[in-house]
Order: structure tokens, then C-alpha cells, then sequence
């Protein structure tokens, strides 16, 4: 089977998977998403066997599976309409495709460079920051104690933003200093979303502003590891901070 063949193959048994997904009952509702995340991961395994290398399982092969649980558990709080529910489903699957195509980029451009490289750079930051949003508008939907905000936005982003980093070089292994790197932005993150949980917001702006954060600390560290981390670029994402802090003193109410 070609691999573009596999890709297809998979997106549509991980978009069926979903499907499955909706007919848990809410009790169980969590330990399918569980599950539904450890089929992706090993489908996307199955998927992109063909040039898969060791250390790929762990820098590759989570973000599609990262994805699908974030789909998932997002799932449950959208519309049950047959109509919603299909182009969720068709979304899913397509968005699924890109990823593919985007780790297939990654694991073959490993070592040298390719003309799509910088295109599937730009599919990886725009699936993390769409993973992002679904993981935070479901965790802050729930609800939940400050603590388990703060520890639920930690362990589901670590991995996310690690991912994105070692995208940026494909350095064929785990690199200590972008472990560091993705847990000092890991803790700000943190931080943000305990701060946020004392905030009369919205969960849809609590969770954009959470991730408007993400995409500057994202941008600064990618420009930092290529080393093009110029005045220029830090005054660019210093205008974009100060305009999502406006944005934020502008939604909190006065009383």
C-alpha cells in the first residue's frame, strides 16, 4: 500500500474512531477519549512506519494522537446536531490528512532540507495552536479547582510545545535544552491559566488569550533556536503582547 494510500486509510478509520467516540456514555465519556488517543497514536504509527525512526515515536507520532484527544474530549461540547456532527467528523479527518502529510515532511526532510519544509512548519504551529485551544476550552469548560487547571494545561501542553520545538532543527534525538525550553514556557502557561481562573472570563476568551500567549512564546524560543532572534522580531511580538494585554483588560469587567 502507497503511503499517500495509508494516510487516507487512517484518517478515515480515526474519523469512524470519533464517531464511536460520541455514543460513550458521559460516565465513560473520559476513558474513551483515553483509549480513542492510544488508537491514534498507533494507527499514525502504522500510518508513517515507512521512514519511522526510534526516536520519532516520541517526536513525531504524539502529535497526531495529541490532536485526536483533543478533538475528542472538545467532541462532547459541541452541537448534536447529524449535520454539525458530519463536517466535525469531515474536518477531523482532513485536518488528520494534513497532519500525516506534515510528519511524513518531517520525518523524510531529517538531515537536509526540503522545499515543503517551511510549509509543514506552518501546518505543525497552526495544529499545535488549534490542539491548544481545544485542550483549554475543555479543560476551563469543566470548571475546575484553580490547581487542577494549572496541572491539566501543564501536562497536555509540555508535549505540544517540546513537539513544535524539536520541529524546528529535526535534530535526530531528544535535546535536554529544548526540554528546558518547553518547560520554562510549560510554566508560564501555567501560571497564566491559574491567574485566568480567578477571571470573571468567558471560557472561549480565557482560552484564545491562553493561547495568543502560547503563539508569542512559541515564536520568540523557534527564533531563538535558529538563532534569528533579532531587536526587530522581539519588538513584533512585544506589540503583539501589549495588544493581547489591551484585549484582556478590555474583557475583564470593572465590577
Amino acid at each position: 500500500m502507497r503511503r499517500r494510500e495509508k494516510f487516507v486509510l487512517a484518517s478515515i478509520l480515526l474519523s469512524l474512531g470519533l464517531l464511536a467516540v460520541q455514543y460513550v456514555s458521559l460516565d465513560w465519556r473520559y476513558v474513551g477519549v483515553i483509549l480513542f488517543t492510544l488508537l491514534a497514536y498507533f494507527i499514525s504509527a502504522w500510518a508513517l512506519s515507512d521512514d519511522l525512526q526510534k526516536f520519532e515515536w516520541v517526536t513525531i507520532l504524539p502529535l497526531p494522537a495529541l490532536y485526536a484527544c483533543a478533538v475528542g474530549a472538545f467532541y462532547f461540547l459541541l452541537p448534536t446536531s447529524l449535520l454539525s456532527r458530519f463536517f466535525d467528523l469531515l474536518l477531523f479527518g482532513v485536518g488528520m490528512y494534513a497532519l500525516y502529510l506534515t510528519a511524513n515532511i518531517y520525518s523524510v526532510a531529517k538531515g537536509r532540507t526540503i522545499q515543503l519544509l517551511h510549509a509543514a512548519h506552518a501546518i505543525g504551529l497552526l495544529f499545535t495552536l488549534m490542539t491548544s485551544l481545544l485542550f483549554l476550552n475543555t479543560i476551563f469548560s469543566q470548571h475546575l479547582w484553580f490547581i487542577f487547571n494549572g496541572v491539566l494545561v501543564g501536562l497536555l501542553h509540555f508535549p505540544l510545545i517540546f513537539l513544535f520545538l524539536w520541529s524546528v532543527n529535526l535534530e535526530p534525538r531528544v535535546d535536554k535544552q529544548l526540554l528546558s525550553l518547553a518547560f520554562f514556557l510549560t510554566l508560564i502557561l501555567i501560571e497564566l491559566a491559574i491567574i485566568f481562573s480567578f477571571l470573571p472570563l468567558s471560557v472561549w476568551n480565557t482560552a484564545l488569550l491562553i493561547m495568543t500567549f502560547l503563539y508569542i512564546g512559541l515564536g520568540i524560543l523557534q527564533s531563538h533556536i535558529q538563532n534569528r532572534l533579532f531587536k526587530s522580531t522581539l519588538t513584533e511580538y512585544s506589540i503583539l503582547a501589549a495588544f493581547t494585554a489591551v484585549i484582556f483588560i478590555l474583557l475583564v469587567p470593572l465590577k
